[in-house]
C-alpha cells in the first residue's frame, strides 16, 4: 500500500499494508487536499487555490492529530502557518538557495553525511508526517538515498572505518518513517561498531502522530548499548497537546534524553511570550530546550525570516524571565562550517 505522496518513493517499501496500526493509519488518511483542509478549518475557498498552487512539488501534508490542534477561522493561526502553502513560496529571493546548509558536500556517501567531528548522520528517508513550509531540506535530492536494505552496506562500512566517529544521528526526511522491525535491524548494525557510543534520532513525528512512540520503537531505541537520544522539534506550546506528552512520558522512561529545537518564524513564534510558552512546557515535559535556529535561508521560505536582531532581543528576555536550563541556544547554521554558529 501506498499510504504517501512523497518525495521519497522508497517509503512505500517500509510501511507495510498488513498488519496497519495506529500511526500508519494516520497517516494514510492524512490531509493532502488544501480544499479539505480550508473546508474543515473553516478558511477562505481562496486560499485552498493558491495553497494547491504554491504547493508544487512539496504540497500540503499534514495528519489529522495536528490539524485538531489548529484554531477554525483563524488565518493567522501559528500552527498553521507551518503547514499551509503561501503565494510568498513562490517568491525567487537573493541569498535562499535550495542547499542552505550544504548538505551535498557534506555528502560522503549516498545516505551519510559528515559534517562534524565526532559524529555523522544517516539520511534515511525523504518522508516525514508533515510538510513544514520552512524545511531546510525541502529541494534536497532524496531519490540518491540507498533504498535496498543492502545498499546501506557502504554507508555503514564508511562508519566502520573512522574511529573519531562516536555519535550516529539518523535524520531524514524523518526517520521514524520507518517501520520499527527495519529501523531495529539498521540499529542493530550500528550498535556492532564498537567506537559508536551514542544514537541520536531527529524526528517530529511524536509531536504530529503521537502514536508513533510504539512499544517495538522503545525497544529498539532504548534496549541495546548505545545510549539513547531524541531531538524533538515543536516550535510553538499548542503543538504540545497531551497526547504528546503521553508519548514523550514513555520516551523519558525508557530512557532517552529528550531535547526540543525550534526554529524561530515570523508570525509563528517570534515573541516572547510564545518561545517563554513553549519553553516551559518543554520543561513540564522533561525536554530540554536545546536549540533555537535562525531560519535556514532555503528557497521558498523567506517569509518566515526573522531579523537575527530580534532574534538577540527575545533570547535576552528569556533570560530574564526562566531559569538558565529552560533558555534554548541561539544558533545559526553555515554551510562548510565545523560547527553551529552561537548568536548568543
Amino acid at each position: 500500500m501506498n499510504i504517501l505522496t512523497s518525495r521519497d518513493s522508497s517509503v512505500r517499501t517500509y510501511l507495510p499494508a498488513k498488519p496497519e496500526i495506529a500511526w500508519q493509519r494516520e497517516l494514510r488518511t492524512a490531509i493532502r487536499d488544501p480544499k479539505i483542509l480550508c473546508r474543515q478549518l473553516e478558511l477562505p475557498a481562496s486560499w485552498a487555490r493558491m495553497a494547491h498552487e504554491a504547493g508544487g512539488d512539496f504540497p500540503l501534508f499534514v495528519p489529522a492529530s495536528y490539524l485538531r490542534r489548529i484554531e477554525r477561522g483563524n488565518p493567522e493561526d501559528p500552527l498553521l502557518r507551518q503547514i499551509l502553502p503561501v503565494a510568498e513560496e513562490l517568491d525567487e529571493t537573493v541569498g535562499f538557495i535550495e542547499d542552505p546548509v550544504g548538505d551535498r558536500a557534506a555528502t560522503f556517501e549516498p545516505g551519510l553525511l559528515h559534517k562534524y567531528r565526532g559524529r555523522a548522520l544517516l539520511l534515511l528517508t525523504g518522508a516525514c508526517a508533515v510538510h513544514c513550509r520552512y524545511c531546510f531540506r525541502r529541494h534536497f535530492p532524496y531519490d540518491a538515498l540507498p533504498h535496498a536494505p543492502n545498499a546501506w552496506d557502504r554507508p555503514l562500512a564508511a562508519l566502520a572505518a573512522d574511529d573519531s566517529i562516536h555519535e550516529v544521528i539518523l535524520s531524514g526526511g524523518d526517520p521514524l518513517m520507518w517501520v520499527d522491525r527495519r529501523l531495529a535491524t539498521l540499529v542493530e548494525r550500528i550498535s556492532a561498531i564498537g567506537h559508536i557510543r551514542r544514537l541520536r534520532v531527529h524526528t517530529r513525528l511524536p509531536v504530529m502522530i503521537p502514536s508513533r512512540v510504539t512499544g517495538a520503537l522503545l525497544k529498539w531505541l532504548a534496549g541495546g548499548r548505545l545510549t539513547p537520544v531524541v531531538v524533538l522539534h515543536a516550535n510553538h506550546a499548542r503543538e504540545l497537546s497531551e497526547d504528546v506528552a503521553v508519548a514523550v512520558t514513555r520516551l523519558h522512561r525508557a530512557g532517552a534524553m529528550l531535547l526540543n529545537q525550534a526554529v524561530l518564524l515570523r508570525r509563528v513564534n517570534d515573541s516572547v511570550a510564545a518561545q517563554a510558552s513553549l519553553c516551559e512546557r518543554l520543561v513540564e515535559l522533561r525536554v530540554v530546550p536545546y536549540y533555537l535556529h535562525q531560519l535556514d535561508r532555503v528557497r521558498s521560505a523567506v517569509h518566515f525570516e526573522v531579523p537575527v536582531e530580534r532574534g538577540l532581543e527575545i533570547v535576552e528576555a528569556l533570560r530574564r524571565q526562566l531559569p538558565g536550563y529552560a533558555v534554548p541556544r541561539y544558533v545559526q547554521e553555515v554551510a562548510g562550517g565545523p560547527y553551529k554558529v552561537l548568536l548568543r
